[in-house]
């Protein structure tokens, strides 16, 4: 939770933002302002024909001249009302859409250590629910806390010229109102924030239970995450009510106080009209104009609330954007004076923010075009590794280098471009199979689509009901493991990278497939330098040479054959490793793959 900060300090960081806008929400403003000077207005209208017209001998047009004066007040204030609204919509919800693409410009930058520790819900709310609420804020509740604090100090100036005792007695239920409103602005804050935390906890939870879905079927644990969200869920009840409770207090000051001063001064000002100290006009007048002024000091609560909730709204986004990006591009990047691929470990190491080191003064060197596969036991920091090479991760020691020159060095766009990344555990977008494959590849075309997925033995996408543009799911949960990983790898196939990164992405193929895969990848991408990680000895006899991860070091590195006959912990690991796991669409009859290919042929 970011610290507490003063209300203006907050509001302050919105400056830059509405900056473009503030011509038009001064229109907006002005608009506002003219409304509620036009509705005190009428009020004296009153004063005048009752004082002057309203007795004997009094000239009857003029109360319907008096008529006619309050119904063209009236409808100018409601075409001000209205013109308000249409100076301030459309500019707040610029300040909205953009804060909003700025978020998400900001939340792609930020690193994969960032996005490890923040629950997806809890940013979702925060572009969506509090990005909505300060548009609301900006185009109404700002605007009309500023009429609303004006129109009651122009109103209490007009009461004091028509009684100034009267207008000391309404005048003095103003202080116990802000004496309770600093009180009430303390304690709304911290209940506001704990709401629209819980709200992007409960966000989260939601988030995880849909894309969990057939886990949580499969195990039958569906009731238990009902138990759990339903606790979840009464938690920010409870808070709700705790924050409409507070709200409800400081409304019923709000509300009741004024009421009392209007009932004493009713009292007092009939006195002071017996004695002929105030006039019967400008008692009627005094209490219309009270009644215009009470209207927003009984509506100052919600505005308050609204205006806490927003400050709560803009620290929550600021606690984002503020966020530094640790994995920048230098001011002067670099590039090798010829692009081979050549991958070199130099002594880095790797621990997280809030863990020990992970890997430790890893040296190893990976030729041009080699294929250089990774084992060891699980928790042996694999993936880890793999992850330096694209700068998902920066090493905090050491150095990657590719060709020579420190990953660092290389502006990330251009890194990004020469290493592709395929992992085990695929990510694929609600979008098509076309979309998804071509999403890195330099050149989208129909040729690169169609030898990605060839390379990628990925064919059953031209079976899909409308071929490659079959519109695949959230995170590709129509499809099997074992397409999903096959459509993740074409993707990074149709990259053309110069260092390809595959952590582990043919797990769920079964082994004679991943062998056409890996036939069909040393034809493709002969000039590619590969590091694989390997869980299974298939893999591990394609790679020309096998490099050894031991307790975060790298302990032996060669063929698959020379460290089966000199390196026991290698033989151990070989050991334990999976034979692998059938893909049921790898193997269907003979028949049926000709039906499929056949079907493919008259997509295309």
């Amino acid at each position: 939770m970011s610290k507490q900060t003063s209300f203006f300090t907050s509001i302050k960081r919105l400056y830059p933002h509405v900056r473009p806008i503030i011509p038009r929400l001064f229109m907006g403003l002005l608009s506002a302002l003219l409304a509620s000077v036009v509705a005190l207005a009428i009020p004296q209208v009153l004063r005048v024909l009752v004082n002057d017209f309203l007795k004997p001998g009094g000239a009857g047009s003029a109360v319907w001249i008096s008529a006619v004066v309050i119904l063209v007040l009236g409808i100018a204030e409601a075409g001000l009302v209205a013109l308000r609204r249409q100076f301030v919509i459309n500019p707040a919800t610029t300040v909205e859409t953009r804060m909003r693409v700025s978020l998400y410009g900001h939340l792609q930058d930020l690193t994969v250590s960032f996005h490890d520790r923040w629950g997806s819900g809890q940013l979702l709310s925060r572009a969506m629910s509090d990005l909505n609420f300060l548009r609301r804020w900006m185009a109404f509740g700002a605007i009309m806390l500023v009429v609303t604090t004006l129109t009651v100090a122009i109103g209490v100036c007009v009461m004091f010229t028509m009684s100034w005792q009267l207008a000391l007695i309404f005048l003095a239920a103003a202080l116990p109102i802000m004496v309770f409103s600093f009180r009430f602005r303390r304690r709304f804050s911290l209940v506001a924030r704990l709401s629209q935390d819980q709200a992007g906890d409960l966000a989260t939870t939601v988030e995880e239970s849909v894309h969990g879905i057939r886990v949580l079927k499969a195990f039958g644990r569906s009731r238990e995450a009902l138990e759990n969200f339903n606790g979840q869920a009464e938690e920010l009840r409870q808070t709700e009510i705790a924050k409409a409770k507070q709200q409800a207090e400081f409304s019923l000051v709000v509300n009741l106080l004024p009421e009392l001063a209007l009932g004493v001064g009713l009292v007092a000002g009939i006195l002071l009209a017996s004695t002929g100290e105030l006039s019967i006009g400008s008692l009627v007048a005094f209490f219309a104009t009270a009644a215009v002024v009470a209207a927003p000091v009984e509506f100052s609560g919600m505005l308050l609330a609204m205006a806490l909730t927003a400050k709560t709204a803009l620290d929550r986004h600021f606690e984002v954007m503020d966020t530094a990006n640790t994995i920048t591009s230098p001011d002067a990047p670099q590039s090798p004076r010829e692009l081979r691929g050549g991958l070199r470990f130099e002594h880095a190491s790797f621990a997280f923010d809030d863990g020990g080191p992970l890997l430790h003064d890893i040296t190893l060197d990976i030729r041009p075009g080699e294929t250089m596969a990774l084992v060891g036991v699980t928790g042996s920091g694999k993936s880890a590794l793999l992850q330096l090479v694209p700068r998902l991760y920066d090493a905090t020691g050491g150095a990657v280098r590719i060709d020579g020159v420190d990953v660092r060095d290389f502006g990330v766009e251009e890194l990004r471009t020469m290493v592709a990344v395929a992992f085990e555990d695929t990510t694929l977008f609600s979008s098509s199979v076309r979309e998804n494959v071509l999403l890195g590849a330099p050149e989208p075309s129909d040729a690169a689509l169609e030898e990605a997925l060839d390379v990628a033995q990925a064919h059953f996408a031209y079976s899909l009901p409308d071929g490659v543009d079959t519109l695949i799911g959230e995170e590709g949960l129509s499809l099997s493991g074992g397409q999903r990983q096959r459509i993740a790898l074409a993707r990074a196939i149709a990259a053309k990278p110069k260092v390809l990164v595959l952590d582990d992405p043919l797990s769920a193929l079964d082994v004679n497939t991943e062998e056409l895969v890996e036939a069909r990848l040393r034809e493709v991408l002969q000039d590619t330098t590969t590091l694989i990680v390997a869980h299974r000895p298939s893999t591990v006899a394609l790679a020309d040479r096998v490099a050894l991860l031991e307790d975060g070091r790298i302990s032996d590195v060669g063929t698959h054959t020379e460290l089966l006959a000199r390196n026991p912990h290698y033989r151990f690991v070989i050991a334990s490793l999976d034979e692998g796991p059938k893909d049921l669409d790898s193997h269907l009859e003979d028949s049926e793959l000709d039906e499929l290919e056949d079907a493919g042929e008259a997509r295309r």
